[in-house]
């Protein structure tokens, strides 16, 4: 059998990339499917795989998906019992940020941290469209950038229009295997673009309504950007669900309030209402940001649920 990697998901249709750089399509057998994974998706862009030649003028069928390194998952957030791989087999998750047009928010920055933590894949933050925001607008996005990086995730400033950091991007990519994520119309398209112009990506403009991206890019897909380097362009998503993190395990993910959780009194301490709680204390003397603890509060209770704020 042949191996190869996935660099392209379109319905049943699975480009596979071989050793001499040649692209086949390819369908997967009828029975294949991930062993304890219920996903959308059996097998997504990044996937190593296992084809034979069909009888079909160079077409291959699918026997085997090799074991994943990792994977980087999301569940929707209307269908939620449904879940979605949006990358297999990565070295970094790039999320790329805008404060405006479109606005994305920090509880879905820290979600999406929190499901590459769970998972262990490095993240890295990308400030797009830094040319296009006010004073008040940069200064909260650098704001942003100390927090997070005082974490311990590298965050970059962007700008396709003025060339900003295009070069310190490029070599944020190069010897890897990155995915790319953010919100439609946040400039995932226009990134790689500006740093492989010859590629032939779709770029969208900002819906003057909604003051939201339109959805250009339909189906997640591999390019090689130069040699040794290989982004994932994907959709935008709207929401990020988490997958199979328990409430008791989720302090765990954030790296901030995982340091200071061992000073707790009780060890099985919430990190919301028990008393001498080292979190709380921290979030008190900005130890901690108070967004960061926000958002681990909003995650960890469900909607529908009644708390009482420590604050």
């Amino acid at each position: 059998m042949i191996e190869g990697i996935v660099t392209k998901v379109v319905g049943n249709v699975y480009t596979v990339r071989i050793e001499n750089g040649e692209l086949v399509p390819c369908f997967a057998k009828g029975n294949l499917r991930i062993q304890g994974l219920k996903s959308t998706n059996p097998i997504t862009v990044g996937d190593r795989v296992k084809f034979t030649f069909t009888s079909t003028y160079h077409k291959g069928l699918i026997h085997k998906i090799l074991e994943r390194k990792n994977y980087i998952i999301r569940k929707s957030i209307n269908l939620s019992k449904q879940y979605h791989i949006i990358a297999a087999n990565v070295d970094q998750a790039i999320l790329v940020v805008t404060l405006i047009d479109p606005p994305t928010s920090i509880e879905f920055i820290d979600r999406y941290l929190v499901g590459c933590e769970a998972l262990r894949i490095p993240a890295v933050l990308v400030f797009n469209k830094i040319d296009s925001y006010n004073e008040e607008q940069l200064n909260k996005c650098r704001e942003l950038e100390e927090i997070y990086s005082q974490i311990g995730y590298p965050c970059l400033e962007t700008s396709v229009n003025q060339r900003i950091n295009i070069d310190k991007f490029k070599d944020l990519i190069s010897g890897k295997i990155s995915v790319l994520n953010g919100h439609s119309g946040v400039g995932k398209s226009s990134l790689i673009k500006a740093i492989a112009p010859d590629l032939e990506i779709k770029i969208g403009d900002i819906s003057e309504y909604h003051r939201t991206g339109k959805h250009v890019t339909s189906f997640s897909q591999m390019y090689e950007i130069f040699e040794g380097a290989f982004i994932i362009d994907t959709p935008g998503i709207k929401g990020f669900g988490l997958v199979d993190i328990e409430k008791n395990e989720l302090y765990h993910f954030f790296p901030e309030i995982f340091r200071y959780s061992s000073q707790c009194k009780y060890h099985n301490c919430t990190h919301i209402h028990e008393p001498e709680c080292a979190v709380v204390e921290a979030v008190r003397s900005n130890k901690i940001s108070y967004s960061r603890y926000q958002s681990y509060v909003n995650i960890y209770f469900d909607e529908n649920e009644k708390y009482r704020s420590p604050f």
